[in-house]
């Protein structure tokens, strides 16, 4: 089963990912106090499907691609009914749903690089903040 997900384009320095990725929507949104990313005015998020079989390899793509600058202001992810791949510059968390812990690991780990509690509220039956 493919995984969906989001990709902040404005998180990765390296934007060849996307064009291994199928785009299902494209939204732009202009940031607030509450984004924590002051250097920037708006965030394009990028709705995308990703092949269960290239799952590994993309998320690994991601993770070397979001930006130096400011690693711990972002992460991307895809799921699809058993796993969530959290994805953060240079880590990432492949979690089977079915396990909180496994969540928690990866919210504790992005809370540790400097991302806001709140972006990381992810659970196994839910989605991930307020996109």
């Amino acid at each position: 089963m493919n995984y969906k997900g989001i990709i902040i384009e404005e998180s990765l320095e390296n934007k060849d990912v996307l064009k291994k990725v199928r785009i299902l929507g494209t939204r732009v949104e202009k940031i607030t106090q509450r984004h924590q990313t002051p250097w920037l005015t708006e965030w394009t998020w990028n709705d995308i499907e990703v092949e269960e079989e290239k799952a590994q390899e993309i998320a690994e793509e991601i993770s070397a691609s979001i930006e130096s600058a400011h690693p711990g202001s972002w992460f991307a992810d895809f799921k699809n009914d058993t796993h969530h791949y959290i994805i953060f510059r240079n880590k990432v968390f492949c979690v089977d749903r079915s396990k909180e812990e496994q969540y928690a690991q990866a919210r504790s780990y992005g809370v540790s690089i400097g991302i806001a509690e709140y972006q990381l509220a992810f659970h196994p039956d839910g989605e991930i903040w307020d996109r």
